[in-house]
């Protein structure tokens, strides 16, 4: 059976390729179908954001391309969960079924254009398949939210397609659609801004464009770049003033630059461990600030730099390492922290383009490295199946965390350790099924963990309310607005606390409070304007 499928020929054996890759996707995330949203994100991308509620319009494709809501200018994003919203309504089912058909279609669209790039089927479809089932990349595709990674990798892929269509007879009308694709993908999540680099990678290897750099071919390769990196730049600046405007860029004084770059080397190696080992895997890991430990990012500096050594040590002759080598480093940078962005120490979803060049040294570097021995082939096809179906199996297995906000946090507070935000957010998810006392529980314990954070206050609030306890409740609320004047609700809740205790006075000021942050709130309005009415 395996003579015979050999003796296929090569345009079958593509499509062979692909439908296994496809039906591999479905075994391990087709589940996602029957999943919920989750409480991370997802009320402030779709079920709580009216803008993509009200689904396609014209009004919202303009909000989509004027709003830096949320810290991020990613309109096509905003568009697609529109457009979800549209066709779909607005369960969550919809939302799962478009990202899981984009992440079919990028382990597809890396498969042929890797393929196309370097003539090796079985090593393309290699990298295909790890990047199609790793559970590294279960939070991109899982998590509704994590549209931002599958939609601008689909992107960034056909760029490279299209640059390798450009490459091949170069030309304007060639060179404008990788422009023009690398644009729309920016715009879809602006962590593709290394691209231009990465492409660079590609011309030394498999495109060998790069024979050595020196002379002016580099110059012009790297003049070829520069249309690139002017969008690139300018989605680095957008990105910074965004979220610089809603304040989730940490100080220097209150996050020291040593304490983001021991992360990011910490980081870098972690990731790296949970590529072959992918276990306590979770959407938030808390970042150390200053606990980070510096022994830990020395041994993990010592083995990149090893890496790194081994790599240019055997470049002559597997030029592959190079390439999957720094693109896995370049790649990386915009995520690793040095610009802190949030409370995170390190994220899942970011090595969901990162993890391509290592697949490309493990799959490359195996396939050289079984075929000298006498039984290569068939021993580096047992050990790719016997990879790949253990990978199926682990990425099953996490894939069932996300099945809702309970499940996941659950098992985000079993891996990790003093993780306030899954203690907040199970207190939340726990609070909505009306589990009041579990509720309680846990925003207590992300209280204990970090006293100064209003979400779990907030949450409190709400349980203690239901439970008929207004004192306590206004007591959490107030400490929220302490911590965050801002907070987003808190000022309503309070006001109708207070509204049971007869104090129509300060309700009124804590609404007109809400409606300083929130002008759009109908129930603050419709309260508020009842009020004043009866005062009168």
């Amino acid at each position: 059976m395996a003579k015979n499928f050999y003796r296929i020929d090569g345009r079958t054996r593509i499509i062979l390729i692909c439908l296994v890759l496809t039906s591999m996707v479905l075994a391990v995330f087709a589940q996602v179908r029957s999943h919920e949203f989750i409480n991370y994100d997802d009320p402030a991308y779709v079920t709580g954001n009216n803008a993509v509620l009200n689904g396609l319009s014209a009004d919202s494709i303009l909000w989509a391309f004027t709003t830096g809501c949320f810290g991020n200018w990613n309109p096509l994003t905003w568009i697609s969960y529109m457009l979800d919203r549209q066709f779909f309504g607005s369960g969550p089912a919809g939302f799962h079924l478009t990202n899981l058909i984009l992440h079919i279609a990028n382990a597809l669209i890396l498969f042929i254009v890797l393929k196309q790039m370097t003539n090796a089927v079985w090593q393309s479809a290699f990298v295909a398949a790890l990047f199609a089932i790793h559970p590294l990349h279960v939070e991109s595709v899982a998590w509704i939210s994590g549209r931002k990674d599958v939609l601008s990798t689909f992107f960034a892929l056909l760029t490279m397609a299209a640059y390798l269509r450009y490459v091949k007879k170069p030309g304007i009308a060639r060179y404008l659609p990788a422009l023009l694709l690398f644009a729309l993908g920016l715009m879809a999540k602006p962590m593709i801004v290394t691209l231009p680099f990465a492409f660079l990678l590609l011309d030394y290897w498999p495109l060998n464009r790069i024979r050595n750099f020196s002379g002016q071919n580099i110059y012009r390769l790297i003049l070829e770049k520069v249309p690139f990196l002017v969008l690139s730049v300018a989605a680095g600046v957008v990105t910074y003033y965004t979220q610089k405007n809603i304040g989730a860029l940490p100080s220097f004084a209150g996050m020291p630059l040593k304490y983001r770059i021991l992360n990011a080397l910490i980081s870098y190696a972690k990731y790296i461990g949970k590529m072959f080992i992918p276990t306590g895997l979770a959407p938030f890991y808390p970042h150390p600030r200053e606990d980070v430990s510096i022994l830990y990012a020395l041994i993990s500096a010592i083995i990149l730099l090893a890496i790194t050594i081994v790599v240019l040590y055997f470049v002559k002759n597997r030029r592959y390492l190079l390439t999957g080598w720094f693109w896995y480093l370049g790649t990386l940078i915009p995520v690793l922290g040095i610009i802190q962005i949030g409370s995170h120490a390190m994220a899942d979803r970011y090595t969901y383009v990162p993890l391509i060049g290592l697949f490309i040294m493990v799959s490359f570097g195996g396939a050289e490295l079984f075929g000298k021995l006498r039984y290569g082939i068939r021993i580096s096809a047992v050990s790719a199946a016997v990879i790949i179906f253990a990978l199926m199996i682990c990425t099953y297995r996490q894939v069932g965390f996300w099945r809702n906000s309970i499940t996941l946090f659950e098992h985000t507070a079993q891996v990790t350790q003093n993780n306030y935000l899954a203690y907040s957010n199970l207190s939340n998810a726990l609070g909505q099924k009306g589990d009041y006392d579990a509720a309680i529980k846990n925003g207590l314990e992300s209280l204990r963990i970090r006293p100064n954070y209003d979400t779990p206050c907030y949450n409190l609030g709400m349980a203690y309310y239901s439970k008929g306890d207004t004192e306590k409740a206004i007591y959490y609320w107030t400490e929220a607005l302490k911590i965050n004047p801002k907070f987003p609700e808190a000022n309503y809740a309070l006001a109708t606390a207070l509204l049971n205790k007869n104090e129509v006075a300060q309700a009124i000021k804590y609404l007109q409070e809400e409606l300083k942050i929130n002008p759009n709130h109908t129930g603050a309005k419709k309260l508020l304007s009842k009020l004043i009415s009866a005062t009168r």
